[in-house]
């Protein structure tokens, strides 16, 4: 799978953006999605993740209510939706993908995932 993000941006804090992955391979419909992040100088860290058939999904703890992610299995697409964005949640954007092995699977660390997009810089401004 190859992973493109996009959607990326300069958005003032309170704002919202929705990024968007794009991924070529045939067997999107057989992956585990996941949203991670990472602030220079820091580790990347896990933001949020879907299931295969889109019926689970998972959140870091502080951003449950704020953040949305969804799947469009048609489309080949994961998106992430932020809300009520906040300065330090500046930071590059990452989508993975992880092979799903049974319905409802989720990842949260990023040693389940097989392939990464190159990542796409989003920054919230006073």
């Amino acid at each position: 799978e190859q992973l493109v993000e996009s959607g990326g941006g300069l958005v003032q804090a309170g704002g919202s953006l929705r990024l968007s992955c794009a991924a070529s391979g045939r067997t999107f419909s057989s992956y585990v999605m996941g949203w991670f992040r990472q602030t220079p100088g820091l580790e990347r860290k896990f933001v949020a993740t879907i299931s295969a058939s889109g019926g689970t999904t998972y959140y870091a703890d502080s951003l449950k209510g704020r953040f949305t992610i969804s799947r469009d299995n048609a489309k080949n697409t994961v998106y992430l939706q932020m809300n009520s964005l906040k300065l330090d949640e500046t930071a590059v954007y990452y989508c993975a993908a992880g092979r799903s092995y049974y319905e409802g699977s989720y990842f949260t660390t990023e040693s389940s995932y097989d392939y990464w997009g190159q990542g796409t810089q989003v920054t919230v401004s006073s």
